[in-house]
C-alpha cells in the first residue's frame, strides 16, 4: 500500500498574520482595575473560618466534641496544605521566569495533595473516636470557598 503524505488544513487565520500589540502601562493597568484578582491568603484564611464555623455547628448539632473535632480536622486537611501551598507558590522565586513560576506552581501543587493524603491517613490516629462523616462534610464545603473567591471576584 502506498504511503500517504498528510499535509495539514490551513486554519482559516493563518492566512492573517495576526499580532496582538502590547499593552501599554495605562491599558494594563485599565485591564487590572476591571479584573481584579483575590489575594490567595484571603482564600485560605476564608477556608479556615469557615471550617471553624462547620466544627462549631457540627459540635453543637451532634453534641459531642469527638464530631467537632472531626469536621476541624476536616478542615485543617484543606487549609493546611492550601497555605502551604499559597506559601511557595507565592514565594519570589516563583517570579524569576514565566517557566519557573510554572514549575514552582506544579511542584506546590504536588506538595498539597501528597500533605493531604498523609493528614487523611493519619486522621485516625490523630482524631479518636473518628467521625468520617464529619470530616468529609468539612472538606467538602471547605474546598467550596474556591467557588465563593471567584465570584466575589467577579461581582469586585
Amino acid at each position: 500500500m502506498p504511503e500517504r503524505k498528510l499535509t495539514p488544513a490551513a486554519w482559516p487565520d493563518e492566512e492573517e498574520d495576526v499580532r496582538q500589540a502590547p499593552l501599554t502601562r495605562i491599558e494594563a493597568q485599565a485591564f487590572r482595575e476591571r479584573h481584579p484578582q483575590v489575594p490567595v491568603w484571603w482564600v485560605v484564611a476564608a477556608q479556615a473560618a469557615l471550617g471553624s464555623v462547620i466544627a462549631g455547628l457540627a459540635w453543637w448539632v451532634a453534641g459531642e466534641s469527638s464530631v467537632g473535632m472531626s469536621a476541624l480536622y476536616g478542615a485543617a486537611v484543606v487549609v493546611v496544605p492550601g497555605a502551604l501551598m499559597a506559601r511557595g507558590a507565592t514565594s519570589p522565586n516563583a517570579r524569576l521566569s514565566p517557566v519557573v513560576g510554572a514549575v514552582n506552581f506544579l511542584m506546590w501543587a504536588v506538595v498539597k495533595i501528597g500533605f493531604s493524603v498523609l493528614m487523611l491517613l493519619l486522621a485516625p490516629k490523630i482524631v479518636q473516636p473518628l467521625s468520617w462523616p464529619a470530616l468529609l462534610v468539612a472538606m467538602g464545603l471547605c474546598m467550596q470557598t474556591y467557588w465563593l473567591a471567584l465570584l466575589w471576584r467577579r461581582r469586585a
